[in-house]
């Protein structure tokens, strides 16, 4: 089944991802309930997200509803079995911790109600790793975000192989209803999808600055001012299957050898942690002094609601 408006949903863990999800929840019309266990969290995360809604109306991204409206639908729990009593969805953000996800999980399951999805916005860690001695194990698998979710649609949906397909099917319905973007896995791999890309990414963008090919920041202009802007309303295959006059398949028949000879020559890791971190680290503390930090990053979402104003705009104008 479907989630139907102002049906409520537990964000349990309320940090920079739980925040994020009940702006999202809330925005869709869904009362939510705000837990966490360290005193005076979720209280702070109720501000933060009071602080960012009238940027959202103004960008037109609460679905026509108020900041106030929005803020109303969400409410502080000073228990986890109150803040999942009669819920449909528990969205669970605790620190990426293998002991204390398995904990946490074994408290929900024991306390949500047996029809409600319990999903982990866990980055790294697979589903079977912390679900596997639930007696409730068939309703629980990851929904993974990409970082803030009220601004960036895509979720990566990634099921146990003992979650049932019933859950995976309400999970998908759900997150298109609340207005994300599902990326389903067929099965689990470390890194998931997301983060599998953007570590091959940063991994030669790494490999550049070692050997000296380029700075910091012209890594930067390339994707900020080059591959991003496609990247902003298309994704890699679509992008080949569009450069080349026949297609995808033209394309690779095209390019396959060179992009060979470039594998070829990525096959050595950048060291991190040696002196290119260093270089990173200068030239970036150069371009933005630490104590700016804060600051550019509301900038960044103030962009990223511009942006996605823009492709809403886009969108009805032009077509998906």
């Amino acid at each position: 089944m479907s989630a139907t408006p102002l049906e409520p949903v537990a964000v349990v863990g309320s940090g920079l991802i739980g925040r994020a999800w009940a702006i999202a929840f809330a925005r869709a019309g869904h009362k939510v309930r705000l837990f966490d266990q360290a005193a005076g969290a979720a209280a702070a995360s109720v501000a933060y997200i009071e602080s960012v809604l009238d940027d959202l109306a103004g960008n037109d991204l609460l679905r026509g509803a108020t900041p106030a409206a929005v803020l109303a639908r969400i409410t502080i729990a000073d228990r986890l079995a109150d803040a999942v009593a009669g819920v449909i969805h528990v969205q669970e953000n605790t620190p990426e911790v293998l002991a204390t996800k398995q904990t946490v999980f074994a408290e929900l399951d024991r306390v949500t109600p047996e029809n409600a999805v319990i999903a982990s916005s866990s980055s790294a860690l697979v589903p079977s790793s912390f679900t596997g001695d639930l007696r409730g194990r068939a309703r629980c698998l990851v929904i993974h975000p990409i970082n803030p979710p009220y601004l960036i649609p895509a979720v990566e949906i990634l099921p146990a192989s003992w979650t049932s397909p019933d859950i995976v099917a309400r999970a998908k319905a759900f997150m298109e209803a609340v207005g994300q973007a599902p990326i389903m896995m067929r099965k689990e791999i470390d890194g998931f999808v997301m983060n599998r890309m953007q570590a091959a990414l940063m991994e030669e963008a790494m490999r550049l600055v070692e050997d000296g090919i380029c700075s910091v920041d012209d890594v930067d202009v390339g994707i900020r001012e080059g591959l991003a802007l496609r990247w902003a309303f298309i994704g890699p295959f679509e992008t080949i299957d569009l450069n080349a006059p026949g297609g995808a398949r033209d394309y690779v028949t095209r390019y396959h050898d060179l992009f060979k000879k470039l594998y070829d020559s990525m096959q050595r890791r950048a060291n991190w942690l040696g002196p290119v971190l260093d270089t990173v680290e200068r030239e970036r503390r150069a371009k933005l002094p630490a104590d700016k930090l804060g600051e550019r990053t509301r900038w960044r979402d103030r962009r990223l609601m511009a942006l996605l104003r823009h492709k809403h705009a886009a969108a009805r104008e032009i077509g998906d």
